[in-house]
């Protein structure tokens, strides 16, 4: 297997130590063949030089993708042009091409506000989602709401598989609080934390969360955000000028710092805008939480997310964008840590439906039925074969 990438970079737009921007270069990471190309780098945030950064992928992955010996190429969405670069590549080669759909495009650019209305390059840009939607072998989505979409434009769901979010639970597991890092943070053991671990992003609307701290000064109630984001600054700039010294931003950490952070943590929060896209999706942070043993606070849209936290019983959800709910109800869950409890044990008792190796069993299917010839187009029998 290989994997066709760039240098490590993201979110600050700074290649990782011990990597250069090259135009080619491999390694074996974990027993996995990845080569990384050379592309244009910027950061996580603005419009115009994101663009240029996902197009340089583009050509750069094409050249590479077409130098090696593979029997299928799966590529991934979004962005839209690094599933296009696995397309030509399966064009070229003559192989079958899987499209991983992880999010729609370009929807979602809408539903965050990184565009405030359709213009060219969005009308663009579900041209070339649909193109890669008709032209893909097999079809590999999260949620049921992406199946339906897309049937609902027209592609055959006959060839689209679901295939949610899991975790890796040798790594994700109940642990101990680490009571080390709490101090390093100021979490005292009376506090009652609020997790949230993950981007600080358009997509998540989080100036809600600090909404709901307002509320919660002076409670028990403390909340920790971990993790990288467009927003991240904004938002801890605002936290200080509200003087919300209930909330605890960290600085990006690495994988295997998740763990640790997560042991902090009474609750799993996982938060999203408010907008109607929102309800089509899974935050792969819910599996995580389970994995953890953590209750869940999901607040969001309902939809998928919600039918998951509630349907299995494993949290409580909120309606997006409410802050006087959200804040109401870590009050009252603070209170009641027995309630906690019983959820914990509830949470991660469901976890062990979504492991990683049931994803990876299923994904290992999509790509055996991408291989098979389509309905229709199996050998001719001879009697049959023109003259």
């Amino acid at each position: 297997m290989t994997v066709i990438t760039c240098a490590p970079n993201f979110p600050e737009g700074q290649v990782y130590p011990g990597y250069k921007n090259r135009w080619y270069q491999g390694e074996i990471v974990d027993g996995i063949r990845v080569v990384r190309v050379k592309t244009y780098i910027a950061a996580n945030r603005g419009r115009v030089r994101r663009m240029v950064d996902y197009f340089s992928y583009l050509p750069a992955a094409f050249l590479a993708g077409v130098r090696e010996k593979t029997n299928i190429v799966a590529a991934t969405s979004p962005q839209m042009f690094a599933a296009l670069a696995g397309s030509m590549v399966a064009t070229v080669l003559r192989r079958p091409f899987l499209l991983e759909v992880s999010d729609l495009w370009p929807e979602s650019i809408l539903a965050v506000g990184a565009m405030q209305k359709p213009n060219a390059i969005v009308r663009g840009l579900n041209a070339l989602a649909k193109f890669l939607y008709m032209r893909a072998d097999r079809i590999v989505v999260l949620t049921e709401s992406f199946r339906r979409k897309l049937a609902g434009i027209g592609i055959p769901e006959s060839k689209i598989d679901v295939v949610l979010n899991g975790v890796d639970l040798d790594q994700y597991s109940p642990r101990m609080r680490d009571e080390d890092l709490a101090k390093s943070h100021g979490i005292s053991p009376g506090d009652f934390v609020v997790g949230y671990i993950g981007t600080l992003g358009m997509a998540h609307g989080l100036d809600n969360v600090l909404d709901a701290a307002a509320k919660l000064l002076g409670t028990r109630v403390r909340f920790l955000l971990v993790g990288p984001g467009a927003h991240r600054e904004r938002l801890v700039a605002r936290a200080q000028e509200r003087g919300l010294k209930n909330v605890t931003f960290v600085a990006p950490q690495p994988k295997s710092m998740m763990p640790y952070y997560w042991s902090l943590c009474n609750v799993a929060l996982v938060h999203l805008k408010d907008t109607m896209l929102f309800e089509t999706v899974i935050p792969s942070k819910i599996f995580e939480a389970m994995g953890m043993g953590l209750p869940i606070v999901l607040c969001a849209p309902k939809g998928e997310a919600s039918r998951i936290v509630l349907g299995e019983g494993v949290g409580w959800h909120v309606q997006a964008g409410d802050a006087n709910a959200l804040a109401s109800l870590l009050e009252l869950l603070s209170g009641h840590e027995g309630i906690v409890a019983q959820i914990a044990s509830r949470s991660r008792t469901a976890a062990s439906h979504h492991s990683r190796e049931t994803q990876a069993r299923l994904y290992v299917e999509s790509l055996e039925k991408a291989q098979q010839p389509a309905r229709g187009a199996e050998e001719v029998p001879a009697e049959l074969q023109e003259r």
